[in-house]
Parts: structure tokens; C-alpha cells; sequence
């Protein structure tokens, strides 16, 4: 299984949540912390993910694939 970042990133928009909101969530000071994470840039950590998918209120199981 796969961590889809593109995923991630179409439900965040879909739900019109910007970076800058995402950051703010998380308490980091600019959206490039939150943004590097969606990228790929950085490995996103379990507890992060969590929130996200807590966030958009959508399963974060579904933020995987299999390829």
C-alpha cells in the first residue's frame, strides 16, 4: 500500500481547506511545512495523517493505493 499524496491533496481542495489553514491546524508557522509534507518532500508522519483525514473528514484508509 501506497500513501496517495495526490489524494490528499484533491480532498483538501475539495473540501477548500488551503495550505495556510492546514499549517495553522498543525500550529507550524508557514504552509511550506504542510505543503513539503503533501509534496512528498517530507515523509508524512502517522500522527499528521491522522489529522488530516480528521480534518476533511475523510477515511484515511482511502488515502492509500495499491500501486
Amino acid at each position: 500500500m501506497i500513501l496517495d499524496l495526490k489524494r490528499i491533496k484533491a480532498e483538501r481542495i475539495a473540501k477548500g481547506v488551503t495550505t495556510d489553514a492546514m499549517a495553522d491546524i498543525f500550529g507550524w508557522k508557514s504552509s511550506a511545512s504542510y505543503t513539503k509534507r503533501e509534496n512528498g518532500d517530507i515523509s508524512m508522519e502517522v500522527d499528521t495523517l491522522l489529522l488530516i483525514a480528521e480534518v476533511l473528514d475523510y477515511p484515511v484508509n482511502k488515502f492509500f493505493s495499491k500501486d
